[in-house]
């Protein structure tokens, strides 16, 4: 989703692009739906890298994308996000002297147990360019003693790709296949290793689950990980005994900006969805301790309430009885992200 947009506006501009596929993210249902539904091509280069531990991952990553950039020798690599590939990708460019730009820079949880933080602060560290989507991220960058030629403040690229599909989502037939009612549901995603690695946070969560659940249907697609930790936990007939849940397997991104725009509130620990909630003026209910993504609380339409059954409780209480959080669009989050960016990105080149 963060790169679809980008790599669209630099086509149109005539730029020519390697698009590469580290096969983190391996899933059908988790990777290739998306190519199709954000009319990306297919990647030119495919790595398949699969599963692993964090270490794993990222030395699968580096070994194989160093062999591609030696062999096409790229002006410039361009990483987004905070997932294992971004920063393994972005240390292969550090050592070989290739300049490297980041989109999402400076997002920080200040939270060093998840891996995501250290994937941010290494790669923002490196990088040559950071592209920032909101005014904390220039700041947490400044506070690091980043140089200010590095920090390019150009707005939020997932937004982007939102208000491009967002009437094609409309097409999705998601709704009525899963006998739902536009504003009637809740919508909840859930596969952090806080929330799912260990059973207590994940029982607490379920707990919550079973209180909201008498009211509406929630609607959760399952994420891999999620599925294999509740087998694991025996918590798997407790999740699907849950009042009113609907469990369906992982969807795509088309069909879940659908199910995300049409929900009376979002329950989820992921961080893309706090900014999407936040653009379409839906109530947001995040399941962590602390956000990378403070704007979508201090303007938009987030609460972040952690694990704690009666705080998800009273959360989405709130939603049913005034409406839940209000909320604005914070500047630059206006769908031209991607220009801004190919601007930068073609001045750099070309000089």
């Amino acid at each position: 989703m963060k790169i679809a947009p980008l790599h669209a506006e630099l086509e149109r501009r005539g730029v020519s692009q390697i698009l590469l596929h580290t096969g983190q993210h391996y899933d059908e249902n988790m990777s290739k739906v998306f190519f199709d539904d954000l009319g990306m091509p297919q990647p030119d280069i495919y790595l398949g890298i699969g599963s692993g531990s964090h270490a794993e991952q990222t030395a699968k990553v580096m070994v194989e994308f160093e062999k591609v950039c030696m062999e096409n020798k790229p002006s410039m690599v361009i990483v987004v996000g905070d997932v294992n590939s971004t920063v393994a990708c972005c240390m292969v460019c550090a050592k070989l002297w290739i300049p490297s730009a980041h989109v999402e820079a400076g997002l920080r949880s200040f939270d060093r147990r998840m891996p995501e933080e250290i994937n941010r602060l290494l790669t923002d560290a490196i990088a040559d360019l950071l592209l920032t989507p909101s005014p904390d991220g220039d700041e947490n960058l400044r506070n690091e003693g980043v140089a200010e030629e590095r920090i390019h403040r150009v707005g939020n690229i997932m937004i982007d790709s939102l208000f491009n599909n967002l009437e094609k989502s409309k097409q999705s037939t998601i709704l009525t296949d899963l006998g739902l009612e536009k504003g009637e549901y809740a919508a909840l995603t859930l596969h952090r290793p806080s929330n799912v690695d260990e059973k207590e946070p994940f029982v607490r969560i379920l707990e919550a689950l079973e209180t909201i659940g008498a009211r509406l249907p929630i609607v959760f697609p399952v994420h891999p990980r999620t599925a294999k930790q509740a087998e694991k936990f025996g918590l798997t007939e407790r999740l699907e005994s849950i009042p009113n849940i609907v469990l369906i397997g992982p969807a795509g991104y088309l069909d879940f900006v659908a199910l995300m725009a049409d929900a009376k509130f979002v329950l989820t620990d992921s961080g893309g969805l706090q900014e999407e909630t936040t653009a379409l003026g839906i109530p947001c209910i995040t399941l962590r301790e602390n956000t990378e993504r403070p704007i979508t609380v201090t303007e938009g339409t987030n609460v972040v309430v952690g694990s704690d059954t009666q705080a998800i409780v009273d959360a989405a209480s709130d939603v049913f009885e005034t409406g839940g959080k209000a909320g604005r669009i914070p500047d630059l989050w206006d769908g031209h992200t991607a220009e801004r960016i190919a601007d930068i990105i073609q001045d750099r080149i070309g000089s």
